[in-house]
């Protein structure tokens, strides 16, 4: 069986030592970058190997043109996914310890590379331990192979593409950020405060139970289409502060059959660069014309 979006842990255990499976350890922290990695190296999934958001799932940034994680350029994510051990069939499973925040980026880079046999374990760290799943300690390596990537770039909008379409009403904006966040409330990341103007608020955290797992499809279905009202998935975009959390409301949508919708990589650190595009505080436009 191909996981797509995400998996449980009792299907992971007995592939932990399968060359055909590749686990990523993707923990992370905003405020301490390298804290992530180190909880790795103190312990993490047996055989797992390590992806730094910075350094391996993000690109150069770019001051006052690019947000504070731009996409990786397809051969570099493509040699380092190879140096991984990750080939055209290999089943890759990510996972963090923040519901999935930052292992949905590698899920979505795949897919965005052309690999869809990549899932997030649901309820990650926290429900391996609570399984019983093995671990280890110290870093990882995996015979390295050739990843060849097959781009998709239909996956991603710019810019221009979200200014254009933010008041179309056949299409939808989601901003996958806190709520707080969205209305310009305790911004302590980006220096604006506020939203994309047209978009609606949709909290990544909102896919996930108490537990830290998934809710289940049908309420994930009910709570999309909601939000997307008559528009279909595909006329859907994400963004977040940095395109990082937007992908796990794109993973919520894909797992709950909703496929199609695209992220603006740049995402709200990116648009408050450019001072002409129009924001939101609340409900009222701020700036911008």
């Amino acid at each position: 069986m191909t996981w797509r979006t995400v998996v449980p842990v009792d299907a992971v255990v007995p592939h932990v030592a399968d060359p055909a499976w590749v686990v990523v350890d993707c923990r992370f922290s905003l405020a301490e970058p390298e804290r992530g990695e180190h909880n790795y190296i103190y312990r993490r999934v047996r055989g797992a190997v390590y992806a730094h958001l910075d350094r391996d799932l993000s690109g150069p940034v770019v001051p006052g043109r690019t947000g504070r994680h731009p996409l990786p350029e397809p051969d570099a994510l493509a040699a380092t996914l190879g140096r991984w051990g990750i080939g055209a069939g290999t089943q890759v499973v990510a996972y963090d310890d923040a519901g999935g925040a930052f292992a949905a980026r590698l899920w979505w880079l795949l897919r965005w590379l052309g690999h869809d046999a990549v899932a997030v374990l649901d309820g990650g760290w926290t429900a391996w331990l609570a399984a019983g799943g093995p671990t280890a300690a110290g870093a990882e390596s995996r015979p390295p192979t050739a990843f060849v990537p097959r781009l998709r770039p239909a996956m991603v909008v710019d810019a221009a593409a979200v200014d254009a379409m933010r008041t179309d009403g056949r299409r939808r904006l989601l901003d996958a950020r806190g709520a707080d966040r969205y209305r310009g409330e305790n911004e302590t990341i980006d220096p604006v405060a506020g939203h994309i103007a047209g978009a609606v608020s949709a909290p990544f955290a909102a896919n996930l139970g108490p537990d830290g797992r998934f809710k289940p499809v049908g309420e994930l279905r009910a709570r999309y289409d909601a939000l997307l009202a008559d528009v279909p998935p595909e006329g859907a975009v994400v963004y977040c502060g940095s395109g990082v959390t937007a992908a796990h409301d794109i993973l919520a949508m894909a797992h709950a059959g909703l496929e199609g919708a695209k992220l603006y990589a740049g995402s709200w650190s990116e648009w408050i660069t450019d001072p002409r595009r129009v924001i939101e505080i609340g409900d009222s436009q701020a700036r911008g014309g």
